[in-house]
């Protein structure tokens, strides 16, 4: 699991710097994000924040976890109105994990009521949680629905069921279809994850993954290359020998698979690893590449707020890790808050061209530095930029824009952009 990042300290109340305020309203969208840390099985790629009940012990029940992370709501709200940037409703809100299924539908319920009554939401909120397909019902997903969710997002990861033993997954593939139609019989927005590249997986494998997604029909498909992280229990297989370390030319091949089944079944891509149907894109991490704002609650979650200011870019701060420690804080009326950084301005323009480019949309060339402008016809002779979107065609503003073969590299296209 890794370790969290070093930073400032913050202050027990969790009072933002003074420089972080801007002017009302602000721009952008505001969003949360409730980290929920529990598991039924830790699986062997995982290296999440999350725990299951014999690694928590005690002090950090599920049972009160709803309570705990309200209060953080509550902190979060006063800690908003004192810097002068709330006001906000919140235009998104994303339960992750963990598994948030792992806690009953009303405590999730509870929840975004606390977000709700805090700062309230926007008309069209999006309201999404994750799930394991084996920890809803259909009477679960209606609770929900009925609750304020909008969106589930279901970790189906694969439909074969030795490539989900590897991974130590512990659902049947064959349940993916009920629990998708259970959850638009809610009136919910279905996505999918899909994992590529296991040790043992086929190109077949990964079809048959890929056309067991489409054939549901769903709104929405994620699809990531798996990586191993060292200190997981995967990590410990493959430098034992015992699994072989993905291939990146498999991944690769396996990529344009996805693009090429997900574009011809109206899923057009909209980032790197996401694919949606027009006007299902997932809002909520739309507005994470766009750098808007957004809390984060419970245990190891990030939050970030934006400057008005000349000299920042903005603020960066993350929650200690252990849900322990988290509700203790919580409880003796401190932040939960473990380190701050402080962004400046060429931070802020780094971090705008390595998410921004993992868009459909692109960036505009002026977002970008004079070498990175001028990097920008390399790329595109080499395949890796798109030459119209480049050149400004049909009256468009000339934008930076990954080709297909510019998504396979595009860590190499942020490096010559941001020279």
């Amino acid at each position: 699991m890794p370790q969290l990042p070093e930073g400032v300290p913050l202050p027990d109340d969790g009072a933002l710097p003074a420089w972080v305020a801007g002017a009302a309203p602000r721009a952008g969208a505001f969003g949360v994000y409730v980290h929920v840390p529990f598991c039924s099985v830790r699986c062997g790629y995982c290296d999440f924040n999350t725990y299951t009940a014999s690694e928590l012990g005690g002090g950090a029940s599920q049972h009160s976890y709803a309570t705990t992370a309200l209060s953080e709501v509550a902190l979060a709200e006063r800690v908003l109105a004192r810097a002068g940037v709330g006001g906000r409703p919140v235009s998104t809100v994303f339960f992750g994990g963990g598994t948030p299924t792992m806690l009953p539908a009303s405590d999730l319920v509870r929840i975004l009521g606390g977000v709700r009554d805090g700062w309230g939401l926007a008309d069209d909120a999006e309201v999404t949680t994750e799930a394991n397909p084996d920890s809803v019902t259909p009477a679960s997903l209606q609770e929900l629905a009925d609750g304020g969710f909008t969106r589930v997002s279901f970790g189906m990861q694969s439909a074969v069921p030795s490539v989900l033993a590897t991974l130590d997954r512990t659902h049947d593939p064959r349940r993916i279809p009920d629990v998708v139609r259970w959850a638009r019989d809610a009136g919910l927005d279905v996505s999918l994850d899909l994992i590529y590249g296991t040790p043992g997986e086929t190109l077949h494998d990964w079809r048959t993954s890929l056309e067991a997604a489409i054939a549901t029909g769903v709104e929405h498909v994620s699809a990531y290359a798996l990586v191993v992280e060292p200190g997981t229990k995967m990590g410990a297989q493959v430098r034992r020998g015992i699994l072989p370390l993905p291939d990146e030319d498999d991944q690769a091949t396996k990529y344009e698979l996805a693009d090429a089944l997900l574009t011809a079944a109206g899923l057009g891509w909209y980032e790197v690893s996401n694919w949606s149907k027009p006007g299902h894109e997932c809002r909520h991490n739309l507005a994470y590449w766009r750098g808007d704002d957004w809390w984060g609650i419970g245990p190891g979650a990030h939050s970030y707020i934006a400057s008005a200011g000349p000299e920042h870019a903005g603020l960066r701060w993350w929650n200690v890790k252990h849900p322990r420690r988290y509700a203790a804080l919580l409880e003796d009326g401190r932040t939960p808050g473990a380190a701050r950084e402080l962004l400046t301005r060429a931070d802020g323009e780094l971090e705008r061209v390595m998410l921004g480019i993992r868009l459909r949309e692109g960036l505009p060339l002026d977002a970008l530095t004079a070498p990175g402008r001028s990097a920008v016809a390399g790329l595109v002779a080499q395949g890796l930029l798109d030459g119209r979107a480049a050149l400004g065609a049909d009256g468009e503003p000339r934008r930076a824009l990954l080709t297909l073969r510019g998504r396979l590299l595009a860590d190499a296209v942020v490096r010559d952009l941001t020279d």
